[in-house]
Formats: structure tokens, sequence, C-alpha cells
């Protein structure tokens, strides 16, 4: 959402809006590394107490920030932390109403090609590169507290020709 300097707010108040959403664009950025390295005590502070985090019906749907935070010390987690997993982001739509905000963003999974063939990039090494594992639509969800922009509820859907991820992905063209 563009800022017209002719829409009534003080510069004050236009500084805070810059604020907000350089926090929020920060928080989701943090959230790759955050995955990646399993990073569960930074993965608590980011959340409300009460945050929800629902992957859709394949997976579970953690409630709380201990349970969220959980995620990142689970087995299976670390086994594709070791495996070379690399969660990317797309840079968000943010909007901010107040004390309350919703992000709309994409999330690509990517992990390492074990099978393809042995690609040399000059002054890169070799591999045999990355595969799209999954993509998927985000919407972000935050509340303003008294530590800062917090995550409220964050779903996630596919993007694999149905409605939900669709719909979660027409947030970002409301007025």
């Amino acid at each position: 959402m563009a800022v017209d300097a002719n829409d009534g707010r003080t510069l004050e108040e236009r500084l805070r809006l810059i604020e907000d959403r350089f926090e929020i664009y920060n928080l989701i950025a943090s959230h790759p590394p955050s995955a990646d390295t399993g990073a569960g005590d930074y993965t608590a502070s980011v959340w409300t107490e009460d945050g929800v985090f629902d992957r859709g019906t394949e997976f579970p749907r953690p409630t709380g920030r201990a349970a969220i935070a959980g995620g990142s010390s689970d087995p299976e987690h670390h086994r594709a932390i070791e495996q070379g997993i690399a969660h990317f982001a797309g840079l968000p739509y943010v909007r901010v109403t107040g004390d309350t905000a919703v992000a709309i963003s994409y999330l690509q999974i990517l992990v390492p090609d074990r099978v393809g063939p042995l690609f040399d990039v000059p002054n890169h090494g070799s591999s045999r590169g990355f595969h799209v594992h999954r993509v998927s639509a985000n919407r972000w969800e935050f509340v303003r507290t008294g530590e800062g922009w917090k995550i409220k509820r964050r779903t996630l859907r596919p993007l694999d020709g149905t409605p939900p991820a669709r719909e979660i992905l027409a947030g970002a063209l409301e007025p």
C-alpha cells in the first residue's frame, strides 16, 4: 500500500507505519534461517503465547508458543536439516491496521538433488543442484505487544491448484 502524503497521516504516523513494516519483514525473513537451523528458542521468542501454526490437514497444527517452538527440536525436522533442506521466502505483502497486521507471502522448500548429474559452476563449485519440494501460500497474522510485533497465527496452503492457496494469495489484493 503506497502512503499518500495527503492521506491525513502525520509524519510521525507514517514513520511508525514504515518501522512496523520493517519489523514484520524481519520476522518473516528470519523464518527460513530459524527453520533451517532448528532455532527453537528464537522461534518461541517471535510467537504469541497462544499462537497457531496451521499447515493444513497433512500436518499437525501446533497451538501455543511452546508447541510451535517444539517443532524445531523434532528429530524428523533435524533429519531434514541434516539432509540440506532450505526454506526460501518471497517478499511479503504487508498490511498494518493499528496494532494488528496481515502479511501474504510465498514459501518454497528446496532440497538437494541427490540423483541428478553433477554440474560444475565456474567459481562456485560442483553440485547436483536443488529441486523445489513444495511451494505454499502463507498468511501471517501479527499483533503488536509490549515486546514488539509477534506472530499470532500462520496459515500455509500448498500451491497445488486447489482454492485454499489462491484464497490466501487473494488477500494481498484487498484494499
